[in-house]
C-alpha cells in the first residue's frame, strides 16, 4: 500500500504541477503550497490508528515535547525548502527532464545512509544504484534545453540546479527521518507515521503561506484564476488534487521508511519516476523514443536487483532465527531426557 502511494502520488502530483504551469499558473509559492496543504486528510487516519500499548519503562524513554517540537519544526522547514525547489525546477524544465533528474536522490540517499546508518553496499545494491543512476542520466543527456523554447538557458540552468538541490535535500531528509524513527519515535505503530506527516506538514504549510504573502504573489492570484485556461473550477481542482496526491506520496514515503528503510523508500520512488514520462506522452503528448524506453527498462532492472537483495536479507534473518531457536531448545531437551 505504501509503495502504491509513493508511485501514484509522485506521478500524479508531478503531472498536475506541470498542468498548473502550462495552463496559466505563475505563482511558485502557490505551487509549493499545493504540495504541502493536503495534510488534513491524514488526521482521520491518525485518529483511527490504534496506539501501541507501552510499558512504564518504554514511556520514560519517550522524547520530551520540546525535542519533538524541534524535530518537527526542522523537518517542516526542510520540507518547504524541498517543495519550493521542486516548484522552481518544474517551472523551468520539461516533465521528463525534471522527473529523471530527481532519480539522483537515490545516490544522495545511499551516501547519507552509509554515514548515518552504516548501510552495507552489497553487489546487488551497488548494481541497483548504478542502473537507476544510468537510467536517469540517459534521459537527462538526451533532452535538449533549446527544445524548451519558452525558457532561456539561464532559467533552464536555475531549474536544473534547483532540482538537483531538491534531490539532495530529499535524500538527506529520508535518512534523517529513518534516524528519527529509530532513535526517538520508537514503537511499532502507524500512528508514528501519521504524527510525523501531520506535524511537519503543518510547519511547512505555515512557512509556505508566509512566503506567499512576503513575496507578494498573493496580489496576482485573482488575475491568475481568471486567466487560467481551463476555468476557475479546474484551477481549484488542479490545486486540490495536487495536494491530495502529494500527501499520498509523503505518507507512502514515511511508511516505507518506518517499515523498511530510507533507501528502500527511495528505491520505490525512483522506480516510479520512469512512469512519469509515459504519462507525459499520454497527457502532454511528449515524444517517446528508444532512449526513454531503455531508461525505463534499466530502472525496473535496478529495482528488481534491490528487491532481490532484500529477499536475501530476509532469508538470512529467518535462518538465523531458526538456528537460534534450535540452540535455545537443546538444553531443555537434554533436561527432559
Amino acid at each position: 500500500m505504501y509503495a502504491f502511494f509513493v508511485i501514484f502520488g509522485q506521478s500524479a502530483s508531478t503531472l498536475l504541477g506541470r498542468l498548473y504551469y502550462d495552463k496559466g499558473g505563475k505563482s511558485i509559492w502557490v505551487a509549493t503550497l499545493a504540495q504541502l496543504a493536503g495534510f488534513p486528510i491524514v488526521i482521520p487516519c491518525y485518529c483511527l490508528a490504534p496506539p501501541k500499548s507501552c510499558t512504564k519503562n518504554e514511556q520514560i524513554r519517550q522524547p520530551s515535547a520540546v525535542i519533538l517540537a524541534l524535530v518537527y519544526f526542522s523537518f517542516g522547514i526542510c520540507l518547504v525548502a524541498y517543495s519550493l525547489m521542486c516548484s522552481i525546477g518544474l517551472l523551468h524544465l520539461p516533465v521528463s527532464t525534471f522527473s529523471l533528474i530527481c532519480a539522483s536522490q537515490l545516490a544522495f540517499n545511499a551516501l547519507f545512509s552509509f554515514f548515518l546508518h552504516s548501510q552495507k553496499f552489497t553487489p546487488f545494491i551497488i548494481n541497483s544504484l548504478v542502473l537507476l543512476t544510468i537510467s536517469s542520466s540517459l534521459l537527462i543527456f538526451q533532452t535538449n534545453p533549446a527544445s524548451h523554447v519558452e525558457v532561456s538557458k539561464g532559467k533552464y540552468a536555475i531549474g536544473f540546479i534547483c532540482t538537483i538541490g531538491a534531490s539532495a535535500g530529499y535524500g538527506l531528509m529520508l535518512s534523517l527521518t529513518q534516524l528519527t524513527f529509530r532513535k526517538l519515535l520508537k514503537g511499532e505503530t502507524h500512528a508514528k507515521v501519521f504524527e510525523m506527516v501531520i506535524y511537519q506538514s503543518l510547519v511547512a504549510t505555515s512557512a509556505a503561506i508566509l512566503g506567499l504573502f512576503i513575496s507578494g504573489e498573493w496580489k496576482g492570484l485573482s488575475i491568475e484564476v481568471e486567466e487560467f485556461e481551463l476555468g476557475k473550477f479546474s484551477y481549484a481542482m488542479t490545486l486540490i488534487e495536487t495536494a491530495i496526491a502529494s500527501q499520498l506520496f509523503v505518507i507512502g514515503a514515511m511508511g516505507l521508511i518506518f517499515k523498511v528503510s530510507s533507501l528502500f523508500s527511495n528505491a520505490i520512488s525512483v522506480l516510479g519516476l520512469p512512469v512519469i514520462p509515459i504519462l507525459a506522452v499520454i497527457f502532454f503528448h511528449d515524444k517517446m523514443d528508444a532512449v526513454k524506453a531503455i531508461a525505463m527498462v534499466l530502472a525496473i532492472w535496478g529495482f528488481v536487483s534491490y528487491v532481490y537483495q532484500c529477499y536475501l536479507d530476509n532469508q538470512s534473518s529467518k535462518n538465523e532465527y531458526r538456528n537460534g531457536s534450535e540452540v535455545s531448545k537443546t538444553p531443555l531437551l537434554e533436561e527432559v531426557s
